[in-house]
């Protein structure tokens, strides 16, 4: 059998003709890929004759692109950086066949969020360990982030612009009625809910800062009949009839068997998102799970 017929320009035609179109000049482009300047000139001539258009106009001052040559340039730089994703990619899986990712999240998250995350990264990348630390804050979180103790936090946005953030769900405070209250509408009035013993988390956790807050902006005062830092305390006391809770959704899993549901007057949620240092450089399997993790483009 003959040898395969060359189809459509070579790589060293492409980078040829980007080079020249970058420095306007074939002398300049030759030292630029580390070749001569007769090299560069055959390589751009026969393309224009494999094309059959006209690249460049050649002068004495320069070579300046046509009409046709802009817009295939154009194309061949699309090329370019598409070989340079099919490296990184070869790249990335090249460096998958071990390694760790550390994540450091708050409880909630922990949880009830990336359980089923980290399942679905280790069945793609079963070499590759995952460890996680949980947190009872997210300032917690990003205090490891900042001291390389964890290459991912799941936290609380917005966040400082020292990190790249990506929105992972929107999580809506609940307020869960204990068994024995009688609440015809999930839709609470503010009236019934002050009414209720109210259960939250201690003063110094970000989610009483947000229902006070919350609170505020309604004209009322938050009084707590209970304050408790751990999660399955709350439930439980909510279960036994104790006093209705007001906590994330996150946090409200599983609910306890005869509590409810009930929404807040005017409804107040937190964003949940992931964070990573700015521009820092990360191993390969880090990258791996933000591709997991990450359903859309950087918010900061």
């Amino acid at each position: 059998m003959g040898k395969a017929q060359q189809i459509g320009p070579k790589l060293s035609q492409i980078r040829a003709l980007v080079a020249v179109a970058d420095f306007g000049s074939f002398g300049e482009a030759a030292l630029e890929l580390g070749l001569t300047q007769p090299t560069v000139s055959h390589a751009i001539a026969t393309l224009e004759d494999e094309l059959g258009v006209i690249l460049l106009a050649r002068g004495r001052h320069g070579a300046q692109l046509t009409p046709a040559g802009s817009a295939i340039t154009q194309q061949a730089r699309d090329v370019l950086h598409l070989l340079g994703q099919m490296q990184q990619t070869a790249n990335l899986h090249k460096g998958l066949q071990g390694g760790e990712v550390r994540i450091a999240t708050f409880r909630g998250a922990a949880a009830n969020l990336l359980p089923r995350i980290v399942a679905q990264f280790n069945k793609q990348h079963p070499a590759i360990a995952v460890t996680i630390v949980e947190h009872y804050d997210f300032d917690a979180v990003e205090a490891q982030i900042r001291c390389g103790k964890a290459d991912i936090g799941i936290t609380f946005l917005p966040t400082s612009r020292e990190f790249e953030s990506w929105e992972l769900m929107s999580d809506p405070f609940w307020v869960l009625l204990p068994p024995d209250v009688d609440q015809p509408s999930l839709a609470l009035t503010w009236q019934q809910l002050t009414a209720l013993p109210l259960i939250v988390y201690p003063a110094d956790n970000s989610c009483f800062e947000a229902v006070q807050a919350h609170f505020q902006q309604a004209g009322l005062a938050l009084e707590p009949r209970y304050q408790f830092r751990e999660t399955s305390t709350i439930l439980s006391m909510v279960a036994q009839g104790l006093g209705a809770a007001i906590i994330p959704s996150l946090s409200a899993h599983p609910i306890p068997q005869g509590v409810r549901v009930a929404r807040l007057p005017v409804p107040l949620e937190r964003r949940v998102g992931a964070v990573v240092l700015a521009e820092a450089l990360h191993p390969p399997g880090v990258f791996a799970f933000l591709q997991t993790l990450k359903p859309r483009s950087p918010t900061a």
